[in-house]
């Protein structure tokens, strides 16, 4: 099973995919790391990104697609961007989308706990987010 993780920040879009194949973890190449949208996101701006979006969904056969769940209100609440960009995702057709909270993550971590620190993992820093989520609906 292949799945893309999503960790929405303001306007970007962080992504780390994972495949899973007889127990053992692997992170495939990917061209890309992260979508970034303008502030001044407009109806063609939202197509643009999902049809980016489900391109690299097809090209590299994901099953699966899992966004981290963020506050709606608090000082950690995500931005309006953010909630359009999940929307523009589960619109995709098709597309299985699952959501999972941050405790959620934790437990499966508990559970589950990584078996490799994440800096030889080859992902840019700003990718762990996404990457844990990942890990943790694989577990």
């Amino acid at each position: 099973m292949k799945i893309c993780a999503v960790e929405l920040r303001s306007n970007e879009a962080i992504i780390c995919m994972l495949n899973k194949n007889s127990g053992m973890i692997d992170i495939p190449d990917c061209r890309t790391q992260k979508f970034i949208i303008k502030d001044s996101l407009d109806n063609q701006e939202m197509r643009d990104f999902q049809f980016a979006f489900k391109k690299l969904l097809d090209d590299y056969q994901v099953d699966q697609v899992v966004i981290r769940t963020r506050e709606t209100r608090g000082k950690f609440a995500g931005s309006a961007i953010g909630f359009k960009l999940e929307s523009a995702i589960q619109l995709i057709d098709g597309l299985d989308v699952q959501f999972i909270s941050t405790a959620e993550i934790k437990q499966s971590l508990k559970r589950n706990p990584l078996m490799i620190d994440f800096r030889s993992t080859g992902l840019r820093q700003f990718q762990e987010a996404a990457f844990t989520t990942a890990y943790a609906q694989l577990n």
